[in-house]
């Protein structure tokens, strides 16, 4: 049973489409105890922003049903020390393309961050996360207005040599005019979806669970929202998409490839089992035998 799981995003081949998601694979190292990541089609690093930063206060992590809250806020080292450290180490480890996750609170800021790392040899996509709701005056505040959404874009095109993807809020009413508008601007490609915004009470203490009070929702009871979208944007733009939100199976990334997504993002499904990417792919040979698919680049959107 020999199937071919590869896969193509804007020239950039992939020996599969599974990629773990930004901030639930960190850069790597931590899951190099529990196997090979070269299993891995690709894998989009920690969010990375100009500065180093903090992040929230917390907590800013809680369990619910069927997910996770996280108001994490973009803790990272700063795009200077990633290149420095970060990436020489996965490199060490990691050898095949790798994707930049860049976030920002100005559009200067997300230029200097592209301008840098897309000299990086082994960084071969760009994804621009103009979808992050756990920041305040940037982040998400980018990506919630087309003519924001598309400046950002514009902006980054200019200096970025390797392939541009916007990453997609779904806290919007219309994503599509989103999804249209990094088009025109330029983007290669969109990822989609970001979490969406939400919360816990503490019924005891009788006050919100996280310190931000909200946060974003992440795990599998956000997958039929994430379906939703990356199917109504598949079906609107010509640019390739990747889809993520909820992904925990084989067969979901069969399903999210049916609503046109050319690769999937696998994240909070990271934090409950470490070997969740490795496993998805394992399972995708039978998977694919089941349905009677011999090439994953043969899925068609229905």
């Amino acid at each position: 049973m020999v199937k071919d799981l590869s896969v193509t995003l804007s020239g950039v081949h992939l020996d599969n489409p599974v990629i773990p998601a930004s901030g639930t694979y960190g850069f790597g190292q931590e899951f190099l105890p529990y196997y090979d990541i070269n299993i891995l089609g690709s894998l989009s690093f920690k969010g990375t922003t100009a500065e180093a930063r903090f992040g929230n206060p917390t907590p800013r992590i809680a369990e619910c049903h069927d997910g996770m809250l996280n108001s994490v806020g973009l803790q990272n080292p700063g795009v200077e020390h990633v290149i420095a450290e970060e990436l020489p180490a996965l490199r060490k480890v990691f050898h095949k393309p790798i994707i930049a996750n860049i976030s920002g609170f100005s559009v200067e800021e997300y230029v200097r961050c592209v301008e840098l790392l897309t000299r990086e040899e082994q960084v071969e996509i760009l994804e621009i996360n103009i979808s992050c709701p756990n920041v305040r005056h940037g982040g998400m505040a980018f990506g919630t207005n087309p003519e924001a959404a598309a400046d950002i874009t514009r902006a980054v095109k200019q200096v970025a040599t390797k392939p541009v993807y916007m990453k997609l809020s779904p806290n919007v009413t219309d994503i599509v005019s989103i999804a249209r508008a990094c088009e025109d601007a330029g983007a290669d490609g969109l990822s989609l979806i970001n979490t969406l915004l939400g919360m816990r009470i503490d019924l005891r203490r009788r006050r919100p669970v996280l310190a931000n009070v909200m946060g974003g929702y992440s795990g599998p009871g956000i997958f039929p929202v994430a379906l939703r979208m990356v199917y109504q944007v598949t079906g609107a733009v010509n640019i390739p998409v990747i889809g993520m939100g909820g992904i925990s199976s084989a067969r979901d990334v069969i399903e999210m490839m049916m609503a046109g997504a050319k690769a999937v993002q696998v994240g909070a499904a990271n934090l409950v089992d470490p070997c969740a990417c490795k496993k998805i792919i394992e399972e995708l040979p039978q998977e694919m035998e089941n349905l009677g698919i011999d090439r994953l680049s043969d899925i068609q959107r229905v």
